[in-house]
């Protein structure tokens, strides 16, 4: 008989910890841009791309092994020693002083991320099925650890570092997070009880043989936009912000915070909802909703000019008459949209694209000219804001979509395999962890290549389409399924 008192107990602390964890995981997505804005390193966007993600990498990797561990040994020490490695690899990233430094510390702090698959396990042995979409639910908003860092770190770097006076002072930050972690270490030990499931004493090729399955590797599709993409955005959108609205680094770390705050917190509530509806609809809706705002995201800040509808002769004949409002030639005349010229300011508040068009005469008075010959170019001008208190807003909707989500995603993993959710858990884990590595990457690279910001959104929206796809062909299996069944 489990005591609800210290499940309860346990959970808290399992959240805690998970919180600062993240907290720590997340950290490169400020600090990266911090030292880049202020010249300290000279490091392009791909290499941004690079150490943002490179953390994620190492959380991702491992989690499948460090679920493991946690069936096998219970929560208590490897949770504990978890954090108390990942210290030792924190503190040495103050001490860095090239990129290839930078990258094998952040590989070895990365470790952190390894926690979710630490405490989803640990935590879903205190409580029963019916109640574990709820506490994996509540669990997980310790994601909201993404936004201390977005939304503090960047204020911390400023008093560190005397508002940039003594730049050389963010080494100090990574020293404060490295002792958050030996604390919550010391706390976590000292106040849990270790738990182990019953089946946590079978071999490891038995552990294992859940990933046959394919409907593993689905769950790790959803997790890798849910989660994956959840961690790549709340490190992406502080240089997105800083680059694309020329924000202030500490402006847009409040600005992310928008996005993984409520993404975090409101996990909770998403398993409340895969408890009452079943995650399969949450997650209809999930990626329905994603799939909207990634298209509105779509299109870049612009100010473009570009060849319009033009006039063509429809006659031979010669030109009598050319004036700002129409051309005659001979009798017929063709009338001309004036030349329209608008000032735009940035700080006045645009929400839908303002186009312009209008003609330029291409003929004189006296010229002969052909049937279908050009007489007037025509020319649109496209200006878009992409104002960025509606950009704010459809992010912050993909944030809560996606921490509901990453609900739906884990109350299936107790329901399909109940004996399994280490290493399940660990293996959807590793593919949405490495969505976080991978994502800022891609970012990177297409933000290189192609120079437009918002690829990131296009290639959300990509795969957010994959994932409806996959999701309505397993729903159209099971009810053919079902209606044969009943046919017999």
């Amino acid at each position: 008989m489990i005591d609800k008192s210290r499940a309860n107990s346990i959970l808290a602390l399992n959240t805690i910890a998970f919180t600062i964890c993240f907290a720590g995981w997340m950290l490169n997505g400020v600090l990266v841009t911090f030292l880049v804005d202020n010249g300290i390193f000279n490091w392009d966007t791909a290499q941004m791309g690079t150490l943002i993600g490179i953390p994620v990498l190492t959380g991702s990797i491992l989690r499948l092994p460090l679920g493991i561990l946690t069936d096998k040994y219970g929560g208590r020490p490897v949770y504990t020693l978890l954090m108390l490695f990942s210290a030792i690899p924190m503190y040495l990233l103050g001490q860095a002083n090239s990129y290839n430094e930078y990258l094998l510390y952040s590989l070895g702090f990365g470790i952190t991320g390894t926690s979710f698959a630490v405490g989803i396990a640990f935590s879903s042995v205190w409580f029963s099925k019916e109640r574990q979409g709820t506490a994996l639910g509540i669990f997980g908003a310790g994601n909201a650890g993404a936004a201390l860092t977005t939304l503090g770190a960047p204020s911390l770097l400023r008093w560190l570092t005397d508002d940039g006076a003594n730049p050389n002072n963010w080494r100090q930050l990574p020293v404060y997070y490295a002792a958050a972690l030996v604390m919550m270490a010391l706390i976590f030990y000292v106040f849990t009880t270790n738990r182990k499931p019953d089946t946590g004493q079978r071999t490891i090729i038995q552990m294992l043989s859940p990933l046959k399955n394919i409907r593993v590797w689905r769950f790790g599709l959803y997790y890798f936009l849910v989660f994956g993409g959840f961690v790549a955005l709340a490190q992406w959108l502080v240089p997105y912000y800083v680059n694309v609205y020329s924000m202030t680094i500490v402006t847009a770390g409040l600005l992310t915070s928008i996005f993984s705050l409520p993404s975090g917190v409101i996990r909770a509530l998403g398993g409340v909802l895969s408890d009452k509806f079943g995650p399969r609809s949450v997650m209809y809706w999930i990626l329905g909703i994603i799939a909207i705002c990634c298209f509105l995201l779509f299109f870049p800040k612009m100010d473009i000019e570009s060849p319009g509808s033009g006039i063509l002769a429809r006659k031979s004949g010669v030109v009598t008459s050319v004036t700002e409002s129409e051309i005659r030639v001979g009798d017929d005349v063709y009338p001309l949209d004036p030349i329209i010229i608008r000032e735009f300011d940035d700080s006045e508040t645009i929400l839908l694209p303002q186009i312009d068009s209008w003609h330029e005469p291409r003929v004189e008075v006296g010229s002969q000219v052909e049937k279908r010959q050009l007489l007037a170019r025509g020319i649109t001008h496209i200006y878009f804001q992409a104002n960025v208190v509606v950009f704010t807003i459809l992010v912050f909707i993909i944030g809560i979509s996606m921490g509901i989500g990453k609900a739906a995603v884990y109350k299936y993993i107790p329901e399909y395999f109940p004996d399994e959710v280490g290493v399940v858990g660990g293996i959807v884990g590793v593919v949405g962890g490495l969505g976080g590595f991978i994502c800022p990457i891609i970012f990177g690279r297409l933000l290189k290549s192609i120079g437009l910001w918002t690829t990131t959104w296009m290639f959300f929206f990509l795969i957010t389409v994959i994932c409806l796809v996959w999701l309505s062909l397993v729903v159209r299996g099971i009810s053919h399924k079902d209606t044969r069944i009943e046919a017999v």
